[in-house]
């Protein structure tokens, strides 16, 4: 747990305005954001993202497909 970590609300709005939809996934989509705010929050590289996070190719991967479709910049801006 790190203080980075989104709270339970904060999940919910993301969960609501990404209209994600809750499915099997081998890593919860809560982590790749956690693991975003983390590296938002300490400025760290890509690559050395903790280990207790999804490798840092999948939070990229994420990171890319909310950039482009705009979600990425509105959320964090709602958050703040």
């Amino acid at each position: 747990k790190y203080p980075t970590d989104l709270t339970e609300n904060q999940w919910q709005y993301i969960k609501k305005t990404l209209n994600l939809k809750d499915r099997k996934r081998k890593h919860p989509l809560i982590l790749i954001w956690n693991a975003l705010m983390y590296l938002i929050k300490t400025g760290c590289q890509w690559r050395m993202l903790p280990k207790n996070f999804p490798k840092w190719q999948l939070v990229y991967y994420y990171y890319i497909r909310w950039v482009e479709a705009g979600y990425f910049d509105l959320i964090l801006e709602k958050l703040r």
